[in-house]
């Protein structure tokens, strides 16, 4: 029940009963799952691990995660937590550069050189974020909009890949012919007298994965979506708020019955094991890669800010520089852990923003008890084991509509843009796009450019940000005009 004063606690503020605050939590743990596993699996087979170490790996990254959203939301001292309900994960713009580093040196060197640039990164991070949160100016409205757009178009691909398969590897449109491969093979076994096979040599792929896009999968991932779309239009109250998580549970049972989910995993994962910092030994601390690190943790918080504010216009809370810079500051201490404890940098996870859209509910609370949730999720393997075998394309279905609220969150936000008097801001969100785009549509655009290069500029969203601020400081100036901000925000309320 609520307290006679509960009528003057902020929406963001508001504590909801228990069992509410559960299933909410869990909903924004089960939308964010797939993406959190999904880097400790890349970057652990990267680097040579066993089974028993990449899951390891996962387990730590649950953790840390959690503890990243504690502090996110909650707020730990003065200095840190922007106290919205915010959701911390590791964030994909680091992958590449990581990748790069395993490839380089595989094994427990790689992962001791790995987790020594995450700390130190981390440690910059944190000392950085106030002069960060200082740039708050050259992020108006049509500027976070089009960088909210561009995030929720760029997430789309995701979800996309979670349907009908990812594009590379073992569900990539086109596979190489078994006949071709045999006769290769055959060709340059020992004693052959055919010289050795050139490096880099491969042959192409032809013949059609029957893998990918199957309509098996498709038609769980239709039904997921569905079931949602129908939660929504005809249920009232909390079974509404909590559509997401009713359409994958609603998709599990379907894909168990039909085979597709199985339990392997869950029997042979321990039920309990406690994550215990530097696993892989002492890490060794290089100051190119820490360097490299650090320009991805500044492309982070420049994500972040625009998240940050958006979540800020969504919930009606005003973010100024002080809770922008204990936001971003965040940002650092999560990555800092996360080198502690053998997993990697962390960010506020957008997806999260558009299940704040769903949703409606704005109270913090939520992710803290999300938080809570991971917390208790990587101290019990057993229990992650059996989320993560959730298939893909159950996960997809609710993807579409999760990703595609966070590209609606930057419409809403354009929509308090002025548009008919100001003639430079239609320029500023068409380019920025346009830009954004090029990763997506043409992702070998870098190849004759420096190699050092590559890792700043795979980023839609970091090009689209660094165009759109940019074309912004031309075109308009710098006049921060916190009148336009809170027009952008009743206007994204108004509709």
């Amino acid at each position: 029940m609520r307290s006679p004063g509960s009528s003057n606690v902020h929406p963001v503020d508001q504590k909801l009963p228990l069992g509410k605050l559960t299933a909410l939590g869990l909903q924004h743990v089960l939308v964010m799952y797939a993406g959190a596993v999904a880097v400790p699996l890349i970057v652990g087979r990267a680097l040579k691990l066993s089974p028993s170490e990449v899951a390891l790996l996962i387990s730590a990254d649950l953790f840390c995660c959690g503890i990243a959203t504690l502090i996110q939301s909650l707020g730990a001292t003065q200095w840190f937590g922007i106290k919205l309900p915010v959701m911390m994960g590791v964030t994909f713009a680091s992958v590449a550069p990581m990748v790069a580093i395993a490839n380089a040196n595989p094994g427990l060197a790689g992962a001791q050189l790995l987790f020594g640039s995450i700390i130190g990164a981390g440690v910059i991070s944190v000392l950085i974020a106030p002069m960060v949160s200082r740039l708050l100016r050259f992020f108006p409205p049509v500027v976070t909009g089009t960088i909210i757009a561009v995030i929720g178009i760029s997430l789309m691909r995701v979800g996309i890949n979670w349907i009908f398969g990812n594009p590379f590897g073992p569900t990539a449109p086109a596979i190489v012919d078994p006949a071709y491969a045999k006769w290769l093979a055959d060709v340059t076994s020992p004693g052959s007298a055919i010289p050795p096979v050139p490096k880099g040599f491969a042959i192409l792929p032809t013949v059609p994965n029957p893998k990918y896009a199957d309509l098996t999968g498709f038609g769980v991932a239709a039904l997921v979506l569905v079931s949602i779309l129908l939660i929504v239009k005809y249920a009232k109250g909390f079974i509404a708020n909590i559509s997401v998580l009713l359409g994958i549970a609603i998709g599990g049972v379907v894909a168990t019955a039909m085979g597709i989910m199985t339990y392997e995993k869950v029997g042979k994962a321990p039920w309990f094991d406690v994550v215990l910092p530097f696993h892989f030994g002492m890490p060794q601390f290089d100051p190119i890669l820490i360097l490299t690190m650090t320009l991805i943790m500044i492309v982070v918080m420049i994500e972040s800010t625009g998240m940050f504010l958006a979540l800020g216009e969504m919930t009606d809370r005003k973010i100024d520089q002080k809770a922008l810079a204990k936001g971003l500051r965040t940002d650092g201490l999560g990555t800092l852990i996360g080198g502690l404890f053998n997993t990697f940098p962390y960010t506020s996870f957008s997806q999260n923003v558009g299940l704040v859209a769903v949703t409606g509910i704005k109270s913090r609370y939520v992710c803290v008890a999300g938080g809570v949730i991971l917390v208790v999720l990587g101290l019990l393997p057993k229990m992650a084991a059996l989320i993560e075998s959730l298939p893909t394309v159950v996960l997809g279905g609710a993807g579409l509509v999760m990703f595609g609220m966070v590209a609606a969150t930057g419409i809403r936000i354009l929509s308090g843009v002025d548009f008919k008097t100001n003639r430079h801001n239609p320029m500023i969100v068409a380019v920025s796009i346009g830009v954004g785009m090029i990763p997506l549509i043409a992702p070998n655009f870098k190849q004759w450019m420096p190699h050092g290069l590559h890792s700043l500029i795979e980023s839609g969203i970091l090009l689209a940000s660094i165009t759109a601020v940019l074309l912004n400081l031309f075109l308009n100036g710098t006049k921060h005009d916190e009148a336009a901000i809170i027009a952008a925000a009743k206007q994204a309320e108004a509709h």
